[in-house]
């Protein structure tokens, strides 16, 4: 739990911490704010097809910041130091001061779960509240178990990006990687149409948790399970890498 307290107030602490929770945290509403203006002025033409959208879709990109989230949780342990600093790691310090290399990913993925989990909570919130006052009587039903899947959904991007980054020691390939692949077209929706397997991928299977595709065939609850299975996966691998690796190289 020390080492769990400390991986808290070290993210909190990093300057890249405040655009995670900008992207995470007002983008959702913002986007939900727009699609919700332009599907009220459908539904007063009587064209309106995606009303039962409205704000899932923003709360699908807000993603992105709990992907800087996970990214910097790991990347900033890498960080070279200034000069006047000793022009260290940080890393070195973590593994003084945590003996046990495994407790010290489980504390550190812990606190990237708990804080990308306030995230989502506070998006879902705001997303509502700007869905409501755009839309007001014409605001679809927010169902709870997809707002559940919302949540799992950002919680289980959030420790793929950091088992990613903890394979990769730099943040700028998951970063990019990632955040491409979260945006409007992604990797897994163009490899789909070169083989349904794509549609196994992690963020493929998460969407199905809360929205429904064109590729659907999923149901919310397999589609969550299939991506904490993901998840699952990379955090073993990348904790027996990480467990083997010398800091020094």
């Amino acid at each position: 739990m020390r080492a769990f307290h400390a991986e808290v107030s070290k993210l909190l602490s990093l300057p890249g911490i405040w655009l995670a929770f900008l992207i995470g945290v007002v983008a959702p509403a913002f986007i939900a704010a727009m699609d919700g203006h332009a599907q009220k002025e459908e539904i007063i033409a009587g064209i309106s097809t995606r009303l039962s959208e409205v704000g899932y879709i923003g709360l699908a990109l807000g993603v992105q910041g709990v992907i800087i989230l996970g990214v910097l949780a790991v990347s900033s342990e890498y960080l070279t130091e200034s000069s006047e600093s000793g022009g260290g790691q940080q890393i070195r310090t973590s593994l003084t001061v945590v003996s046990s290399r495994l407790h010290f990913i489980l504390a550190k993925a812990a606190a990237v779960a708990l804080i990308s989990l306030l995230m989502s909570v506070i998006a879902i919130s705001t997303t509502l509240a700007a869905t409501h006052f755009i839309l007001g009587e014409f605001t679809p039903v927010f169902e709870y178990s997809k707002l559940f899947g919302v949540v799992c959904y950002w919680v289980f991007t959030a420790l793929l990006a950091l088992g990613i980054t903890v394979l990769t020691k730099n943040g700028m390939i998951p970063l990019a990687v990632l955040i491409m692949n979260t945006s409007f077209v992604s990797f897994s929706f163009l490899l789909s149409k070169l083989t349904k397997l794509a549609l196994y991928l992690p963020d493929r299977v998460g969407i199905e948790m809360f929205m429904v595709t064109g590729d659907s065939f999923l149901p919310p609850f397999m589609g969550g399970l299939v991506m904490f299975t993901w998840v699952l996966i990379l955090f073993i691998v990348a904790s027996i890498v990480f467990s083997r690796r010398d800091i020094a190289s």
